[in-house]
This record gives C-alpha cells, structure tokens and sequence, in this order.
C-alpha cells in the first residue's frame, strides 16, 4: 500500500466521511447498516486504489461504493419493505437542486433530536458527522470505551423506535432546535480546538466539521443571531490556529504568540458576523464570548488587551450562563489585570467546586500565579497536580517544562 493511497483515504475520511455516511443512510434507512456498509467502503478502498488508483473524487467513489453495498445487503436480507419505517423522510427533505441540500446538515439534526438526551446528541454527532471512532468519543467523554458503546447503541435504537425523521427541521420548528444543535457544533469545536487527549493538541478534522456545520447553518438561518455569534465565535479563535505551537511542537500561550501571523481574513469575518448578531438582538451567551475573542484579537500586543473590558463581559457570560469554568475564566482575567495575588484569591473561592475537581486549568492557572509570585514550593505543588489532570501531549509538555523551572528554583 503506497503512502499516497493511505494518506488520500485519511484525506477522505476527514473530508468526506460525513457526506458518505448521509448518502448511504438516506438509502438504508437505518444508521446501523449505513454505518456498516460506510465503513465497508473505505476499507474496499484500501484494497481497490492501489490497483486502480485514487480516484479523482475520493468522496463520489466511496458513496457509490457504500450506496451498492446496502443496495446488496437490502437485496440479500430482503429489507427494503422492514426498513422503511425506520428512518423517516418526506417531501419536504429539499432535491439536489437545493442551494441548502446538505446531507450532513440533515445528518446532524437527526442526531441532535430533542427526544434523544444531550450526553447521546454529541455522542452521535462526534460518532456519526464526525467520524471519531466509539473508542475516541469514550475519551472525550472520560467513559469506558463499552459504556459509550452502549450509550451510542442505544441512541440509534431509539431513532429507529420513535420515528425520528431524517430531515432539517421546518421553517416554524428551527429556532426551538437550533440551540440543541449550536451546543453540539460548539463542543465539537472545542474538542478539536485542544484535543482532550492524544499527541495533537489540535483535532484540525473536529474544527474543520464545526466550521463547516456552523456554515452551513447560517446559510439556512442568515438572520438567526444565535447562529452568527457561534460562526463569529469559532472564526476568531481559529484565527490563531498557526500560532499556537512553536516550530518545535512547543505550545505557546497567548502572550507568546506572533499577532502577525494571525488570520486577519478570519478576525475580520467574524467581527462582522459579531455585529451582525449584536444589532439583531441583545447579547447571548455566544455572542459575548465572540466579543471576548474579539477583545484577543484586536489587542497588537499582549500588553495592550483591555483586561477591564474582558472581566466585564465574563461578568456578562456568567449572568447569562453561569458557570464554573466560566468563574475560573475571570478569576484568570482578574490576576492578569489586578495581580497574581488577585488571582489566587479569585481562584480561591473556586477550590471546593465539584465541576473543577478534575480540570486541569484550574490547577494550572493556580501554579502560574505561584511562579510569579517566586512560591515555589506552593507552584511545584500545582504543576504536578495539573500533570496528572491532563492528557493531551502538547499541554503535558509546556506543564512538564514549568515544573522543571519551579523545582530548579527550590534549590536557590
């Protein structure tokens, strides 16, 4: 098998898998067998373009394939008329003619349907659009790899029982389900923004399916603010995707970056798309966190980020969605304003919260404000504890790297 072959097939899972899964399922009508036959046809391709090579379109070539195989398996079990009640469509799902034809966009309110809980929502979408295997959502969920085996079986199973359609919502139902599905495309996002573990610290694939899902949805809803503020959100952040590692595979915070190599196309899409969102309605949960992107990207420096102007938007955010990590968020906001003392002391109060028990920044931003302060006993300490909490590598190796400033200072 050449190198050319394997990496065109990976080019096509990321590419593509999600577009071939919903070509197929819209003709099986059940998840299961169109997940089989999808998965058949990229391995028929590893045996296949070797000897034929790549086609010259990878996806057309992997639909046609996975489409004949639950043709076969329909014809061969004798499903055609057992599968229809399964997965449910009708006229309104729009023809190839379409401009918002978009099997994924389909594919992803299906798994996003009110009826299923939100834990086997993202289970799907991450399984289902995203392509992650069982074993790759288990550990974005922190589960044993049969748990969510069960969890993602039972999910499907209940599709096929209650008769969820297989279709974007009509026009009067989109805004009561567009918010399930904005939580969905956001935690994909940020899963893939920092990998929760593995060697990459950036699942390019996830963002790159959150992106295009986020398109896709102001496409279809070009007037829902809610929509505009998470594209906007999503574009500033990933605007300083080529940043955030040095040539050496170091992670690099924010003050350690190079402002001129952000994407000032993307920065500027989505601070269009921010006041677009914020002139149709007062600000969201989304939208304010768009606004604090947005505070990021237009500081030149590091020096220069209006730090009063981003604890009042965290003020904000928590009003609107109060949370833990949001409180954390501000604490951090506040030390780097007011001082590492303000810091801790803001850090303080959030010791005992049972959300932050096992998350890894909140004892990192602990230890950080202890190296500045010269504690270093107390940082050692917070190091070692956020190493234990974190598993992806490129974060293990910028918190290894602190550790060892810290304990080389003990000896002074």
């Amino acid at each position: 098998m050449t190198h050319e072959v394997v990496a065109a097939l990976a080019e096509a899972h990321r590419r593509d898998w999600a577009r071939v899964l919903a070509a197929t399922l819209a003709l099986a009508r059940d998840l299961d067998l169109a997940e089989e036959c999808t998965q058949e046809a990229y391995t028929q391709a590893l045996q296949s373009w070797p000897v034929s090579g790549i086609p010259d379109r990878p996806g057309a070539w992997l639909t046609t394939t996975a489409r004949n195989r639950v043709r076969d398996a329909l014809r061969r079990q004798e499903l055609w008329r057992r599968s229809l009640p399964l997965l449910v469509t009708d006229a309104s799902v729009p023809g190839p003619e379409d401009a918002l034809d978009d099997d994924r966009l389909r594919l992803v309110f299906t798994c996003c349907h009110p009826a299923l809980s939100r834990d086997a929502q993202v289970a799907l979408t991450l399984r289902l659009v995203c392509g992650l295997s069982t074993a790759e959502v288990a550990r974005a969920f922190l589960v044993p790899e049969a748990t969510m085996a069960a969890r993602i079986t039972r999910a499907k199973k209940k599709i096929s029982a209650a008769r969820i359609p297989y279709r974007v919502p009509s026009p009067d139902q989109l805004a009561e389900r567009v918010g399930v599905v904005l939580e969905v495309v956001h935690l994909v996002f940020t899963t893939g923004h920092t990998a929760p573990v593995g060697a990459q610290l950036v699942r390019r694939d996830l963002v790159d399916s959150a992106l295009d899902l986020g398109r896709m949805l102001h496409l279809l809803m070009p007037n829902d603010a809610e929509v505009s503020a998470l594209l906007a959100l999503m574009l500033l952040i990933d605007a300083r995707a080529d940043t955030r590692l040095s040539g050496t595979g170091r992670l690099l915070v924010l003050s350690e970056q190079d402002r001129t190599r952000w994407d000032r196309q993307l920065i500027e899409e989505g601070a269009a798309l921010l006041t677009d969102a914020l002139r149709r309605r007062p600000p969201t949960r989304y939208a304010v966190q768009a606004a604090i992107a947005a505070v990021h990207a237009e500081a030149p420096t590091w020096q220069d980020t209006d730090w009063t102007q981003i604890i009042g938007l965290y003020d904000v955010l928590y009003r609107l969605w109060p949370s833990p990590v949001v409180e954390l968020n501000r604490a951090v906001a506040l030390g780097l304003r007011d001082g590492p003392q303000a810091g801790l002391d803001a850090l303080a109060a959030l010791s005992d919260e049972p959300a932050l028990a096992a998350y890894a920044y909140l004892s990192a931003a602990r230890a950080d404000f202890r190296r500045q302060l010269h504690q270093w006993p107390q940082a050692v300490e917070a190091y070692e504890e956020a190493l234990l909490l974190s598993d992806n590598d490129a974060e293990r190796g910028f918190l290894t790297e602190r550790l060892a400033e810290a304990r080389s200072n003990l000896r002074w």
